[in-house]
C-alpha cells in the first residue's frame, strides 16, 4: 500500500482506541460495540486505582484530571468482552507492582478465557509515587517488583503446579485455573521509556507499549529497543503505540517503522464527538491496511 503524500511503501498497521473511561462517560458496553462496529482492531483502557489528594496538581491536566474517576480496567474489559466478538481488549497499562500477582494472574487468565483469547496485557511499573506508596510499594523498587510479578504470573499460567520463590514474591506449589486461552499466555506489552524498561521488554515482553508524542524520541527508543532485543538474542518485539490525538503524519511515521498497531485516545465523554472520531479512525484504518 502506497500513501502518495508521504512517499514510499508503508507497511500495514492496525488502529485501535484508548478509552480514558470514567463513571461519567459513555457505557463501556456501548463504547466497545461502537469501536468494533467501526472496524477497528482494539480497545485499551488505562489504570489508576485512585489519586492521592496531595496530587491536586493533576487536576489541571486534561487527561489526568480524569484519573480519580477511572473505571477498574479489568472489570470494564470483562464487560466489553461480553458484548463483542472480534475486538481485542487491552490494558494501557496495568500497574503491576501495585497488584497482588496471584490475584492478577487469575484476573488476566479469566479475562482471556471469557474473551476467547482476545486480551492484550499492557503492563507498566507506574509513575505516581504517592499512589504506589498507598499500595505499600517503595517506588525505587517498582521495576524489580514488576519483573518478579511477571515471572511469577508466567509460572502460574504455564504450569499445573506453579511455585515461585523470589525477593518480592514467594509461594509454594499452587493450583490455579482457568489457564489463559492464548498459549502460553496473553501477549505482555511492556510500557514505558528508558534503558531499564526497554531491557525488561526485550527480556520478558512480547511487545513494547509506547506513548508517542515526540517523533525523534520515538525513533531513538526504537533503535534502543532493537539493540536490547539483539543483546538477548531475539528480533525486535512487536510495537504498540498510543497517541493522544489523531495525527496522520505521526501515524505514517509509526507505520514506516513497523509499528503493529496505534491506539488513539478517544473522546468518551460525548457520543457525537466519539462518532466523529470513530469515523475518522475508520477512514485512516483503511489507508494503513
Amino acid at each position: 500500500m502506497t500513501l502518495a503524500r508521504y512517499g514510499g511503501q508503508v507497511p500495514a498497521m492496525d488502529l485501535g482506541v484508548v478509552a480514558w473511561l470514567t463513571d461519567l462517560d459513555l457505557d463501556i458496553g456501548d463504547l466497545a460495540q461502537m469501536v468494533e462496529q467501526a472496524g477497528l482492531e482494539s480497545l485499551f483502557i488505562p489504570e489508576h486505582t485512585h489519586v492521592p489528594v496531595v496530587r491536586r496538581d493533576l487536576l489541571d491536566d486534561p487527561y489526568h484530571a480524569r484519573d480519580p474517576r477511572l473505571l477498574d480496567h479489568v472489570v470494564a474489559l470483562g464487560a466489553a468482552a461480553a458484548v463483542t466478538s472480534r475486538l481485542k481488549l487491552g490494558t494501557a497499562a496495568c500497574v503491576v507492582p501495585q497488584r497482588d500477582p496471584i490475584v492478577l494472574a487469575k484476573q488476566v487468565a479469566t479475562l482471556d478465557h471469557i474473551s476467547g483469547g482476545r486480551f492484550l496485557f499492557g503492563v507498566a511499573a507506574g509513575w505516581l509515587e504517592e499512589e504506589m506508596r498507598n499500595h505499600g510499594v517503595n517506588p525505587p523498587q517498582r521495576w524489580d517488583i514488576m519483573r518478579e510479578h511477571l515471572l511469577a504470573m508466567k509460572e502460574i499460567w504455564t504450569h499445573e503446579e506453579a511455585e515461585f520463590h523470589g525477593e518480592y514474591v514467594d509461594f509454594d506449589p499452587i493450583w490455579m485455573w482457568p489457564k489463559p486461552a492464548q498459549v502460553p499466555h496473553p501477549p505482555i506489552l511492556v510500557g514505558g521509556f528508558g534503558p531499564r524498561l526497554l531491557r525488561m521488554t526485550a527480556e520478558l515482553g512480547d511487545g513494547w507499549l509506547a506513548i508517542i508524542a515526540d517523533k525523534a524520541e520515538f525513533k531513538r527508543a526504537l533503535a534502543d529497543l532493537t539493540l536490547a532485543c539483539q543483546e538477548v538474542g531475539r528480533p525486535r518485539v512487536e510495537v504498540t503505540a498510543c497517541l493522544f490525538e489523531i495525527d496522520e503524519p505521526l501515524l505514517a511515521v509509526c507505520a514506516e517503522h513497523g509499528v503493529a498497531r496505534c491506539a488513539i485516545v478517544a473522546p468518551t465523554y460525548d457520543q457525537a464527538a466519539l462518532e466523529s472520531f470513530l469515523d475518522e479512525c475508520t477512514r485512516l484504518s483503511l489507508q494503513f491496511r
